[in-house]
């Protein structure tokens, strides 16, 4: 039986995935009532805060410039936006609101001190912050942990060895790195990948090797299907089944007992009773609303009733770790406290002039 402290090699890996179905079901939904309270499920709801126009080649995305998907592209929201759709989000059910930038990487101008008070604004609803910004730096993860981020979301996708093709505008390596940048900053993190990109039963056991090997392992795993999008390379790639999920979701529980497993893209194409298995399986969090960044999900209704045929209840945020302390505020800070410009026109916080003065009295020291 697994511990949290067991690593598997990708041949002790592939033996789990290959089990019989239900014997495979079993072993993890005992891993999973072991660390878990299988009725508990987290509520997250993902919010594209800057969609579309990405200089990446990733062949699933949408959002990549190159391809011709006619996807509604977005300035990055406005702080009031933002703060009105995590409302709305908490008010349906859900306990963490992750923002997602279709960005190559971070970079350090108004754009990102924007992000940094949406996340200091969503903190202060009491859900937990999740990104997803591309690559970024150590300092910009600190900055990001000091703002009150939660978790940080950065997906290898897939295998090492498969990785090369589906993108070539961002290697493999730059992935770990993004996600050691995060961990050293003191945020937890939330990588998974994507099954049904053309990969084999070795690639997505490769995947969750390297995922099961991260010291410490990710506090957040999800599990995607791939949803073809008429534009990109793989528009004409056929969907990964039911089963092959459950199988996913359960190894991923078996090998990785501590983490939150999260049923994301493509479960639009589930029914509720191949959901149910993976529940049972060990998946304890979806990502609600009807849209995950650019492809469609369920809305959130269907998923309650869900909730309430299966005895589900939405998971509290913060159950599994302390909430961040915001320690840093462009209101304390010179270097940030000019005009911090939003997207609606004309739309801007003042300067500061406590932080005015102060600048001025450093200045003269």
């Amino acid at each position: 039986m697994s511990t949290s402290n067991t690593k598997y090699s990708k041949e002790e890996i592939l033996a789990i995935y290959n089990k019989p179905l239900l014997e495979l079901v079993y072993e993890a939904a005992t891993v999973h009532r072991q660390h878990h309270n299988p009725r508990e499920v987290q509520v997250s709801t993902l919010l594209s805060i800057k969609t579309g126009g990405c200089a990446e080649d990733c062949a699933y995305c949408p959002q990549a410039a190159r391809y011709h998907t006619n996807i509604k592209t977005n300035d990055l929201m406005s702080i009031e936006e933002v703060k009105e759709a995590a409302i709305n989000a908490k008010a349906a059910g859900s306990s963490r609101l992750c923002m997602g930038a279709a960005w190559r990487n971070v970079k350090d101008n108004d754009d990102f001190e924007r992000v940094l008070e949406m996340v200091r604004t969503v903190n202060e609803l009491n859900m937990e912050v999740c990104c997803t910004l591309g690559m970024l730096t150590e300092n910009q993860a600190k900055r990001l942990a000091d703002a009150g981020l939660y978790a940080y979301n950065h997906n290898i996708d897939t295998s090492e060895e498969h990785y090369k093709e589906i993108i070539s505008t961002r290697s493999f390596d730059d992935r770990i790195q993004t996600i050691s940048n995060a961990r050293k900053a003191g945020v937890t993190v939330c990588s998974g990948g994507i099954i049904g990109m053309g990969e084999s039963v070795e690639d997505r056991v490769g995947m969750l090797y390297t995922l099961s090997n991260l010291e410490p392992q990710p506090e957040s795993v999800p599990i995607n299907a791939l949803v073809p999008v008429e534009g990109t390379p793989l528009e004409d790639a056929q969907s990964a089944s039911i089963w092959e999920m459950v199988r996913m979701v359960a190894t991923t529980r078996i090998i990785m007992p501590k983490a939150t497993v999260r049923l994301s893209a493509g479960r639009l194409q589930m029914s509720m009773e191949g959901q149910a298995l993976c529940f049972m399986a060990g998946a304890n969090s979806i990502f609600a609303g009807d849209k995950l960044l650019t492809t469609p999900n369920p809305e959130f209704n269907q998923d309650m009733q869900m909730f309430n045929i299966l005895g589900l209840v939405p998971k509290e945020p913060f159950k599994d770790g302390k909430k961040p302390e915001v320690k840093d505020s462009y209101k304390d800070r010179p270097e940030t406290a000019e005009k911090v410009k939003w997207s609606r026109p004309g739309h801007v916080i003042e300067k500061n002039k406590a932080a005015e003065e102060k600048a001025k009295a450093l200045k003269n020291l």
